[in-house]
This record gives structure tokens, sequence and C-alpha cells, in this order.
């Protein structure tokens, strides 16, 4: 699984409501190729989004492994919710799928999990939000994931959710100025929650951030969420 230099390239998929992104990582989770992407298809049931993927993965050359980051639930590899997708992904076994469609091995994770893992410092309490379609979150304690945190469906504020009030169809219909000063108070608002040393914001709907942060809390770029792949298999044995 190795070229002749010794370097094992992972092909890093982020998944997500409105785009499907590849690219391949180097053994350091460095960039080998240029991001790719393709508009997520609708309805987003596992069998297109997989399509898109092996598209993805042919244009992206020589690989060894795959790393998905997916906007749900995974537990070993299962897809357990899809809020953002078809409800045809509740119980479907992506790795195994995806496996059989590359004939590379696959790891899967929620995507802001994936994200998080090309963020964090590794230090401390680390909280990584991702404001895209919907509303992604992950929380780290000295480099170790609580996986599937799933802050997003909690409640927020006015009997909504965090998504409810920050995700994109909110953003586009109360506009910039409104959804940031929303934005601001769930900053406060998970900073009580969890007084972490650290919190991280990416995703898509990052770039309409405007708000002046808090010296602990730093703006991520979306190409973060596929550099967090390479995290996958750091337990793998060489």
């Amino acid at each position: 699984m190795v070229e002749e230099n010794g370097s094992i390239r992972t092909l890093s998929v982020d998944i997500g409501g409105s785009g499907v992104k590849a690219m391949v990582l180097d053994i350091t989770g460095n960039p080998i190729t240029e991001r790719a992407r393709l508009d997520t298809p609708q309805p987003a049931t596992p069998e297109v989004v997989i399509n898109a993927i092996v598209v993805l993965a042919a244009a992206q050359g020589e690989f060894h492994r795959v790393s998905v980051g997916f906007p749900g639930v995974v537990r070993c590899g299962v897809t357990e919710t899809a809020v953002n997708l078809h409800p045809d992904w509740i119980g479907f076994d992506l790795e195994t799928a995806l496996f059989k469609r590359l004939n590379k091995p696959v790891r899967a994770i929620n995507d802001a999990d994936m994200q998080g893992f090309g963020a964090i410092a590794g230090k401390g309490v680390e909280l990584v939000i991702t404001l895209g379609t919907g509303f992604g979150s992950a929380l780290f304690v000295d480099g170790k994931l609580v996986p599937n945190m799933e802050m997003g469906h909690h409640p927020f504020r006015k009997g909504e959710t965090f998504e409810q009030q920050l995700g994109r169809a909110e953003l586009e219909k109360i506009g910039e100025k409104r959804w940031n000063k929303r934005l601001q108070k769930a900053i406060a608002s998970l900073q009580h929650l969890f007084n972490y040393d650290y919190l991280y914001i990416g995703g898509g709907e990052a770039v309409r951030v405007n708000l002046q942060l808090p010296l602990n809390v730093k703006l991520i770029p979306n190409i973060t969420g596929l550099l967090g792949g390479i995290a996958l298999w750091r337990d793998e044995k060489r």
C-alpha cells in the first residue's frame, strides 16, 4: 500500500449538504493535489453521492486509502443520521459501500470531527464548529475526540436549535447582519457551556463571519475539512 518512496497517499473526501469535495494528502497530511468539488446530487441518496465520490476520485490520481467526512453521526463506518442529506443514509454502511467501489480501505467519521483534526493544536479543551448547510461541531480534550457530539441539534434560543438559527437557510432568510449577531450569542453560549481553551470556526459560511472575535476564537479555511483526513489513520501500523 506504498509507493516506491514509502509514501502513502490518502484520498480525503468531505461530503456536505451542498458540495462533495476531495483531494489527496501525503503521509504528513499535506495536499498533493488540488481540491476538487462537485455539487451534492439531489436528492442526496447514498448511491448518487458515492457515484460523485467515484468521479472525483478518478480525477485525483493514485491513492492508497480513503478518509471520508460525513454530515451526521458515524459509528463503526455506518451513518446513523443525515439531517441535510437523504433518509436512506440512516443505517447505511458507508465504509463498506465505498470500499467496494474504490477497492481501497476506507475510514469514515463525522465531517466536523474530521475538520477538527485538521485545526486543533491538541492541548486543552478545543471546540470546533462548522457553518454550512447545517451547524457541525466537534469537541477535543488534549487532542482526543469526543465523537458524534452533534451540537447543532441542541436547543440554542427561542425554542430553536443552533442549526435552525445559524444554518445556511436561516442566513439567507435573515441576512448577514442578524446572522452575525446570533453567532456572537452562540459563541458566548458555547464558551459558558464548554469553558473551552480555543474555539475554531470553519465551514463554507465562515467567510461571512463579520465579528470582533475573542482572542481564543479563530476562523479556519474550509479546506481544513479535507486536511483532517490524515488523522483517521494515525493509529495505522506501518
